[in-house]
């Protein structure tokens, strides 16, 4: 079941990377600027946290670097969630570095900033680089095991098991009486019978 929404995960991920990842990406990429041209650097050299563009650049982008850490990271998420996308990235890269035509060609919506930042992350190397970090759980075999906990049934699962034994009320002790007649005399004492020696 957790390999089920490990692909759907994967399917989310790719599109996640497609859509804000690229289209971010490509809102913060700028090419360097000599010296004396400030006007070509984002918000003109100025600070950025007034550019609410950037920073929806920074935050789509950083989503997408965070989501993808989670499935990375997180144990119980099928390695199939970062793996998938990881090597459909490393496939395209190595595509583009056979034929930079075809891996160009694959890629959808090129007119529209999507894919024209999709384009710019193949062609910079930052689509191999994150498929090579995605696919690293993937070689990690306790992540392909079920862990003990996850399979323990729910609480509400078996009721037989979460069943509490009824607990026997304490009896009282029962005491028996011992009858005074059946106890053995005990001998007299030395000094009460003793005749008197002095008395002759």
């Amino acid at each position: 079941m957790r390999h089920r929404i490990g692909l759907v995960l994967a399917v989310i991920m790719a599109g996640v990377l497609f859509f804000p990842g690229a289209w971010g990406y490509l809102r913060l990429l700028r090419l360097p600027a000599p010296g004396d041209q400030l006007a070509n650097l984002p918000a003109g050299g100025g600070s950025l946290l007034t550019d609410h563009h950037m920073l929806l650049a920074l935050a789509a982008l950083a989503g997408t670097a965070l989501l993808a850490a989670i499935l990375v990271v997180v144990p119980r998420i099928s390695p199939l969630a970062a793996g998938l996308p990881g090597l459909l990235l490393l496939g395209w890269t190595a595509l583009y570095l056979v034929s930079v035509r075809q891996g160009a060609d694959l890629i959808p919506l090129r007119a529209d900033p999507f894919g024209a930042g999709f384009e710019a992350m193949l062609f910079n190397g930052v689509l191999g680089a994150a498929g090579l970090a995605m696919i690293v759980p993937m070689f990690v075999p306790s992540r392909w095991r079920v862990r003990r906990a996850d399979a323990v049934p729910e609480l509400i699962g078996d009721l037989d098991a979460t069943r509490v034994e009824p607990v026997l009320a304490a009896q009282p002790t029962q005491l028996t009486p011992i009858r005074s007649t059946s106890l053995v005399p005990l001998p007299p004492s030395p000094w009460h019978d003793a005749p008197d020696s002095d008395a002759t």
